[in-house]
């Protein structure tokens, strides 16, 4: 009965010292933070908002697009009248910045005839943030999802008739401009049709959708989204086609094939021919001299 009571004694001692407060509070939040770690929902990374999206969105808007196309994407107009500085931007959609800003055609370096694709300034969740704000101004095509530009899910009969369903109309309808390759080609007034080959499924959606700079708009009224992606389909054989008539002088068609034609194959005949008739004239002249 002592040895409890001296026992008793000490703890009580202990309990009034002036660090036992402390430890007491320490332990307390230990076990509480371990009990709602453990026993609390698991949560993913938290993603923002559409709200935050587009408040993130205006705030880069207002520091690297206001310039040219005004605080509320209303365009700036110039002193020359029918031309704009920057184009309105209320309307266009979340598609038009994903492609723009994606490929880097946006921010503009300086004003020209056409933009350049470069590599793009903003992250992903920048231009995502930039899309959500511009669709915020009023209704436009959204960002496609993979899975309306994909075939993966189609068998392989399918998928080749997608192709060749993509290929007749593209021929119908693109290669005016981008070749029957999709290599590109000039176009009036100093611009030019770029380059397909290599291009990213989601950004020929976009530009069909959207038609950036001189290129139509093709909605779907004029393509259906099987058709676009149809056409995406047949694009992506040509990645996968291998060149089996040799050099393909870059693809270009009738233009690179007919100048090639000229200098080298008519250029090459009207040198043989001299080169032929220069011999046989220095042959005459020994015969005579003879």
């Amino acid at each position: 009965m002592r040895l409890l009571n001296r026992t008793a004694g000490r703890l009580s001692r202990h309990r009034r010292g002036p660090l036992a407060g402390l430890a007491v509070l320490l332990l307390g939040l230990l076990i509480s933070g371990s009990l709602y770690t453990a026993f609390s929902p698991a949560q993913a990374d938290s993603q923002p908002s559409e709200t935050e999206k587009v408040a993130q969105g205006k705030e880069l808007f207002l520091a690297s697009c206001s310039f040219c196309h005004g605080k509320n994407g209303e365009g700036v107009p110039t002193v020359r009248p029918g031309y704009q500085l920057g184009p309105s931007l209320v309307g266009v959609g979340a598609a038009a910045v994903d492609f723009q800003v994606g490929t880097g055609r946006m921010p503009l370096v300086q004003q020209g005839q056409q933009a350049e694709r470069k590599p793009p300034v903003f992250n992903d969740e920048e231009i995502s943030a930039l899309a959500a704000y511009v669709a915020s101004l009023g209704p436009g095509p959204a960002i496609p999802n993979a899975a309306d530009y994909s075939i993966d899910d189609l068998s392989d009969e399918q998928r080749q008739e997608a192709i060749s369903r993509g290929g007749q109309i593209f021929l119908t309808n693109c290669t005016a401009c981008h070749n029957f390759q999709g290599a590109g080609g000039a176009m009036p007034r100093g611009g030019y049709a770029p380059t397909l080959r290599g291009v990213e499924p989601k950004y020929v959606w976009e530009a069909m959708i959207t038609g950036p700079q001189q290129m139509p708009n093709f909605s779907n009224g004029n393509l259906s989204p099987d058709q676009k992606r149809d056409v995406i389909a047949y694009l992506g054989s040509l990645e996968d086609t291998p060149e089996y008539a040799g050099f393909s002088l870059g693809g270009l068609g009738p233009v690179s094939e007919g100048l090639f034609a000229w200098v080298i194959g008519i250029g090459g005949l009207v040198g043989a021919a001299v080169w032929i008739a220069s011999h046989t004239t220095r042959s005459k002249k020994s015969k005579v001299n003879a």
